[in-house]
Order: structure tokens, then C-alpha cells, then sequence
């Protein structure tokens, strides 16, 4: 029996590499996300202990200074979460266009496995109608050989010679 061998091997293979390559990237996209979505919580956190410490501040004896720093913070910490949301929707960009990518470097490595079956199938067919087209010249050789000892008795029959 023949070797399978697909004609397009190399192309497939590329197509794998470049699937495992978008599939690090996509990952790496939602470490990254992870990392940015992490740092906002943190942020978040760190603003309401600043509010519950302002709360704290205004309530029992008033110091001025205390309070105005507390303001600061705050407002400080505000502009770091407005700034932190923009870096998490930007990561949040990122892993959508490694998604995609890796979506379609999927579906161009699934075609290619598409077409290497059927490949393979085309294959097993002449392979199978090879095997067949051997078989018939078999039988008929055989057969052949049956009719020309049973000529060859025949003729032996004729001639009164028997073996």
C-alpha cells in the first residue's frame, strides 16, 4: 500500500504555529486584562477607605487639615480610577483583537485540516479501486489458468494421452 503524503503539509503545519502563536498572544491579552481589572479593585478599595475615613473625620472633633488632605486624596484617587477604567477597556480591546485573530487563524487551520481528509479520503478511494483493479487481474488470471489446464486436459483427453 502507498504512503499517504498531503501536498500542502508545510501550509498546515504554519497554520498550526501560527494558531499556538494566537493562542499565547490571547492569553497574554487577558493576563494583561487580569492585571489592569486587579489594579482597579485595588484603587476602588483604596477610595473607600478614603471615604470612610472622611466620614470618620467630619464626625467628633474638626481638624481642618486632616480633612483638606483627606479631600485631596480622594479626588487624587478618583483620577486614578477614571484612569485606570481607560486602561482596563483599552486591555479589554486588546484581548478582543486577539480573540479575533485567534478565531481566524482557527478557522484557516480547520480549512486546511478539511481539505487534508479529504485528501486522505480521495486517497483511500484510489487506493481501494487500485486494490480492486488487482483483485480482478488476479481472478482473471487464475481463472485464465483453470481454462487453459482444463484445455490442456481436454486436448490430453483427445489425444488419449492421460497424465
Amino acid at each position: 500500500m502507498a504512503r499517504f503524503r498531503y501536498r500542502m503539509q508545510g501550509i498546515l503545519d504554519i497554520k498550526i504555529k501560527l494558531e499556538t502563536q494566537a493562542r499565547q498572544e490571547f492569553a497574554q491579552a487577558k493576563n494583561v486584562l487580569e492585571k489592569e481589572e486587579e489594579k482597579l479593585l485595588l484603587l476602588q478599595e483604596v477610595l473607600r477607605r478614603y471615604e470612610e475615613e472622611a466620614a470618620a473625620l467630619l464626625q467628633g472633633k474638626l481638624e481642618v487639615q486632616e480633612i483638606l488632605t483627606n479631600k485631596e486624596a480622594i479626588m487624587f484617587t478618583q483620577v486614578s480610577i477614571e484612569e485606570q477604567r481607560i486602561r482596563v477597556e483599552e486591555a479589554r480591546g486588546l484581548v478582543e483583537e486577539a480573540r479575533e485573530r485567534l478565531k481566524d487563524v482557527m478557522q484557516e487551520r480547520k480549512v486546511h485540516e478539511t481539505l487534508k481528509d479529504k485528501a486522505f479520503e480521495e486517497f483511500l478511494m484510489e487506493e481501494k479501486q487500485q486494490e480492486s483493479k488487482e483483485i480482478d487481474e488476479l481472478t482473471s488470471y487464475v481463472y485464465g489458468q483453470k481454462l487453459l489446464d482444463t484445455e490442456e486436459e481436454s486436448e490430453d483427453v483427445k489425444d488419449g494421452t492421460q497424465t
